[in-house]
């Protein structure tokens, strides 16, 4: 499954955030997200939030890995579908 997680940083906590994020290596990000494979992030640093795409048979591992950081974000996970996914959804419901 895929899922868009989205974040937000309050403003008294939105610089310790970037700056644990900004330490992070290659192998310390992986290392956050097990069993999780992250297809894409995209950061708003004005605002102290962003968006990231996604994907895992285990709805465990993606929650596991938002706990990591909800003691500084607020964090909202929505499982979605990709184009093709949709179709096939949709055209089952009509019968096709």
């Amino acid at each position: 499954m895929k899922f868009l997680v989205a974040w937000s940083s309050a403003p008294e906590t939105r610089h310790e955030v970037y700056e644990a994020f900004a330490q992070m290596s290659d192998a310390d990000d992986a290392a956050d997200h097990p069993g999780v494979n992250l297809i894409g992030r995209w950061h708003d640093l004005a605002s102290g939030g962003g968006i990231l795409i996604c994907e895992s048979d285990d709805l465990s591992a993606v929650e596991a890995w938002t706990w990591n950081w909800n003691g500084v974000l607020d964090i909202e996970v929505t499982p979605v579908l990709d184009d093709d996914e949709c179709k096939t959804v949709i055209k089952k419901k009509l019968g096709q």
